[in-house]
């Protein structure tokens, strides 16, 4: 069997894309040129009516961008149409994540449909910016999802003979599964392309659940420091501005450490740390529900139940039916984010606070003699989601970076772990010889923040709106 190329029966389109992103470029250069060089009359007059060098540029853009699209489009149709080695390594690749089109396909289908009845959410879907940036989330949300189906090897699994090898590689016979290595192989023989499939699924297991708790914290504590102010405000700002001064990879090396594992503070930590998201919702339910003491009752003790068992689970890994744990290594990795990142979430809310608790409606709240905690949950909270939200996005896409930071350090979870920081700190090290190893996993790091970034524009756009 014959290796794969690239576009496969569809290689005669290749010379149209390259033509047409070179005039995309040329077009792209000459309006930036036109922009520096002409002053704003001048450049008026080169309007529609005359039809000015200008206008003709930005037609050159449109059109070449809107062929580079087309191309790109039979590439993908063709390759899910074509069979065996007609297909190529692109048409195998985008028929792999066959699951995840369609499912991108009925998500955008519905919140389109519904848009008007889903708040902010809904309103992302006016926002090219923000649709763009929800696509490219969305994308690897659902890889990490379907990773079972996408992965055409085990990401672990060595082949004989495959070491280094080049894209669209034959497996041997007694490899099984899938006849080819779609993006070659790593310098330990391992598929490239499950490496890349299975990392979204390792890197999205971490951040988003470590942002999340690093918010419950700075949340907790930034409320009543910004709304009570004084010694508490003090004492809080000054542990918070002491961990933001520590240096973070210096924090991780300590953190895993021999010495400091045995000693059991990452433990420790996340005995401290993964309190608050428990303490946070019993604050919330009974902030809300005083007056209604059977409801708050039953909320309060189904947060107890389930949250101890999570907590037992996660912090101790001492969970009486065996079904939730945390390895060490990664234990270690999600303390140390959540403590990074709550400080700066911390300082975010209070600054918050302390502008909305001047506002009219937590006076009237106030003079209704709510509660301090109920003004902070239900009265100033909620307006101030908006930058919430999109700083959310943002850390998340911080925290992946993080990840892979801290991977390519050889800081982050098991070393035979596919996610993407270890996968380029591995591919690194032979790149100018093969470069493809290293290559998928850095361009899918790249497109998941660049994606929670054009996100959480898209969400700052329309929250402004508001």
């Amino acid at each position: 069997m014959e290796p794969l190329t690239w576009t496969g029966s569809l290689s005669a389109l290749t010379p149209f894309l390259a033509g047409l992103s070179l005039l995309f470029v040329i077009a792209v250069v000459a309006q930036i040129a036109l922009a520096i060089a002409l002053p704003a009359p001048a450049r008026a007059g080169y309007g529609e009516e005359t039809g000015g060098p200008a206008v003709m540029a930005g037609r050159l853009a449109k059109y070449s961008f809107l062929g580079v699209v087309a191309v790109v489009l039979i590439w993908i149709v063709g390759g899910i149409a074509l069979q065996g080695p007609a297909k190529g390594i692109i048409g195998h690749v985008v028929t792999r994540f066959l699951p995840v089109w369609i499912a991108l396909l009925v998500t955008f289908a519905l919140s389109i449909t519904f848009k008007r009845r889903l708040g902010l959410y809904g309103k992302l879907f006016d926002s090219p910016i923000g649709m763009v940036g929800f696509a490219l989330v969305m994308f690897w949300v659902f890889t990490a999802l379907f990773a079972d189906m996408i992965a055409t090897h085990d990401p672990i699994q060595v082949i004989s003979g495959l070491k280094n090898k080049s894209p669209g590689v034959t497996v041997p016979g007694d490899g099984g599964g899938f006849p080819y290595y779609l993006l070659g192989g790593d310098n330990l023989a391992r598929d490239v392309f499950s490496r890349m499939v299975m990392g979204a699924r390792a890197v999205l297991k971490i951040a988003p659940a470590a942002t999340l708790f690093a918010f419950m914290v700075g949340i907790t504590l930034g409320l009543p420091a910004g709304y009570f102010g004084g010694k508490l405000d003090t004492v809080l700002s000054f542990i918070a501005n002491l961990v933001l001064a520590f240096p973070v990879i210096l924090l991780f090396y300590l953190l895993v450490t021999p010495e400091i594992v045995a000693s059991g503070i990452p433990t420790y930590m996340a005995a401290v740390l993964f309190l608050f998201p428990i303490l946070f919702l019993l604050i919330m339910w009974n902030s809300r529900y005083f007056t209604r003491p059977v409801t708050r009752n039953i909320l309060v003790a189904v947060t107890v139940l389930f949250g101890g068992w999570l907590y037992v689970g996660l912090a101790f890994d001492a969970d009486p039916f065996g079904l939730i744990s945390m390895p060490g290594n990664v234990l270690i990795v999600f303390v140390s984010v959540v403590f990074v990142n709550a400080p700066t979430v911390f300082r975010i809310v209070r600054g918050l606070v302390m502008d909305i608790h001047t506002r009219d409606y937590v006076a009237a709240a106030q003079t209704r003699g709510e509660g301090a905690w109920y003004i902070m949950l239900w009265e100033i909270l909620p307006n101030a989601r908006g930058p919430l939200i999109v700083d959310f996005c943002l850390r998340i896409g911080y925290t992946t970076i993080l990840l892979g930071t801290l991977g390519f350090f050889g800081l982050g979870v098991s070393p035979e772990s596919p996610d993407w920081g270890s996968t380029i700190n591995e591919g690194r090290r032979l790149l100018s010889i093969y470069p493809h190893p290293a290559l998928p996993p850095a361009l899918a790091l790249m497109s998941l923040v660049l994606g929670l970034n054009l996100l959480a524009d898209g969400l700052r756009e329309e929250s402004l709106k508001d």
